[in-house]
């Protein structure tokens, strides 16, 4: 099989060229596998480029930090141009905390005729991990596995292998989500995927993701939000408009219990308000709609 090793890269020099060298260690040592090493350093500040040339890979260097979607997505536009072209894409991150021997683990899964391998540190080994990003993490594969109809469980791992044409149909278009989007899609256009359990390290040095465990709270429902907007439009713009709308429901019923028990006809703007807040909430819920019918 020809396989291409992809590492998106950010300021990594101190580690980036030894995950190089495990990968070429325990791939040179599978005569199966005719393999290359991409990096697609993200504007890295440091000697990041340089070190990943030191060690024989393909560098493709972005002229500032773009950040993890872009990369990914340049990952893909670089792979597709390698030629010879390869059958097989393996992503994995640059720090080091995915083990290159598992590698083999999913390719095998690839040329058992599986599509998309997923490298699951929930079903794997965990190291370490911070309480807030094992929640967060574990909140996303959920959401993404009732979106998808499929269970996935770990559709945020940054250790994956995909084939040529999952490469080549799967447009990733999100700048927050591409990780899930990529495994909705896969499922969306049926591809064939597999989860293999995988060992997760303790990153060493601090995580350029979690800087404020509020802040990655935040940001993570956030994301959460986007991804019902859009690959669940009914479900999103239906839940919010139904609150609104029983809001203006529950305002409504007020308004006749102090009619009925005191007879008095007034309360004029609580009245405008309430018949606005379920129309808005009709409106919502309809947009909801016409925006499944555009996703179709």
């Amino acid at each position: 099989m020809n396989v291409v090793v992809s590492i998106p890269a950010y300021n990594e020099e101190a580690t980036i060229a030894h995950v190089i060298r495990n990968i070429k260690e325990v791939l040179g040592k599978h005569r199966s596998y005719v393999y290359r090493v991409l990096v697609v350093d993200d504007g890295s500040t440091d000697k990041t480029a340089e070190a990943a040339k030191g060690e024989g890979a393909v560098v493709y260097s972005h002229p500032k930090n773009y950040g993890l979607a872009e990369t990914f997505r340049t990952e893909i536009q670089q792979f597709l141009k390698l030629k010879p072209e390869a059958e097989a894409i393996v992503h994995i991150d640059a720090d080091g905390q995915y083990k290159a021997e598992e590698i083999p683990l999913l390719l095998k899964k690839i040329e058992e005729g599986n599509d998309f391998v997923l490298g699951s540190r929930f079903k794997g080994t965990i190291e370490k991990m911070p309480l807030i990003k094992k929640l967060g993490n574990k909140a996303f594969s959920k959401v993404v596995s009732q979106i998808a109809k499929a269970r996935i469980s770990d559709a945020q791992t940054g250790f994956r292998a995909f084939t040529r044409e999952v490469a080549e149909k799967i447009d990733i278009i999100s700048n927050h989500t591409y990780t899930q989007e990529q495994v909705i899609k896969a499922v969306k256009n049926k591809f064939r995927i597999a989860e293999v359990p995988v060992y997760f390290s303790e990153r060493k040095g601090k995580s350029r993701l979690i800087r404020n465990p509020f802040e990655y709270a935040a940001r993570a429902w956030i994301n959460i939000l986007r991804i019902y907007r859009d690959y669940e439009p009914i479900r999103f713009f239906g839940m919010i408009g139904g609150l609104v709308f029983a809001a203006g429901f529950a305002l409504g019923l007020r308004l006749l219990y102090f009619y009925f028990t005191t007879g008095i006809v007034g309360h004029i703007p609580s009245l405008i308000l309430s018949v606005l807040l379920m129309s808005v909430g009709v409106q919502i819920v309809t947009f909801g709609f016409i925006a499944d019918m555009i996703k179709k």
